[in-house]
């Protein structure tokens, strides 16, 4: 079964649809027995060609596969998300359009559980990991990261607050939700100390295997609330339910969220020249001002870099 993915643009910058199609972009969903790709008569919002050195950069392995294969936990939104008719959109996405056009080669996002992610890197099954990842000095042990995206950690909560959630430390002694291997179940074990000190013992965190189980866990009651990127929780606020299915704690002492931290695209770092491929071809999108419009598409324009970063969560 093919299920057709369209990239929808609000830039009028953009390539002509001959120029995408000689570079012949393609990002593409596994779901379970599925495949999709991308509908080319839309192309995304991306402005000029094939940038000559990120071409040049790419290992010989990519060039004459002329595909790029991405581990993508999705659903993830903002990030990695479906629009109603069930096509993958969302800002990964449309920057993996973005990078694969600088680089002459097609990107294929594949669904993949966040906690599978880099085992599926070492498998040899994807090259890379597009799905909001964290930057950090533990996973730098295996990855090298092209950093994109600066952001914290907010605290989602169901509309109206029920459990008058104001700040983290109102989540001690409570159960909270979040997708399995992520950072945030890290920085929740930080407060154990002044959870323990405060009376009612640390934070009791379900670890589930996405984002869709993390908040249906909250929508159930078996969680009090959700921590997870700001972005994501922002856009979660204002989509779900139209709006009136959660909420976001404001924490006037971390507006910006909690811990805030890098992501990126992660390459193990026995692959320095793919990796050096992908830093020179977001350091184009950057220059040529698509990154800032898909940013801006997605409300995402607080997060993003003035440069391209490189393992900058160290």
């Amino acid at each position: 079964m093919t299920l057709h993915v369209k990239l929808e643009t609000r830039s009028p910058r953009r390539l002509t649809w001959p120029a995408l199609a000689s570079l012949g972009f393609v990002a593409g969903l596994v779901l379970s027995g599925c495949s999709a790709t991308v509908d080319s008569t839309e192309p995304a919002a991306i402005t000029g060609g094939v940038d000559p050195a990120a071409a040049a950069a790419l290992p010989e392995s990519i060039k004459s596969a002329g595909i790029i294969k991405a581990a993508s936990d999705i659903p993830y939104p903002p990030m990695e998300m479906y629009d109603a008719e069930q096509n993958i959109t969302g800002f990964d996405h449309d920057l993996a359009a973005a990078l694969g056009v600088k680089l002459g080669v097609r990107f294929e996002l594949q669904k993949q559980a966040f906690a599978t992610a880099i085992p599926s890197l070492k498998a040899g099954k994807n090259d890379v990991i597009m799905s909001g990842m964290n930057d950090t000095k533990e996973r730098q042990g295996t990855l090298d990261f092209v950093d994109y995206f600066h952001a914290g950690f907010s605290i989602l909560v169901l509309a109206g607050n029920p459990e008058n959630i104001s700040g983290v430390l109102d989540l001690c002694g409570k159960e909270v939700a979040v997708p399995k291997a992520t950072v945030q179940a890290d920085i929740l074990r930080g407060y154990d100390a002044e959870c323990t000190t405060a009376g009612p013992g640390p934070v009791i965190i379900s670890e589930l295997p996405g984002e869709t189980e993390v908040q249906t866990a909250v929508r159930s009651g078996r969680a009090v609330a959700e921590v997870v990127d700001s972005a994501v929780a922002a856009h979660t606020a204002q989509t779900a339910g139209d709006g009136e299915m959660f909420e976001v704690i404001t924490d006037e002492a971390n507006p910006s969220g909690y811990s805030p931290v890098y992501s990126g695209i992660g390459i193990l770092k026995e692959n320095s020249e793919l990796s050096e491929a992908i830093h020179l071809a977001l350091v184009a999108t950057i220059a040529d001002g698509s990154y800032t419009d898909i940013l801006a598409k997605y409300d995402l324009t607080n997060y993003g870099l003035d440069e391209a970063g490189f393992n900058l969560g160290s």
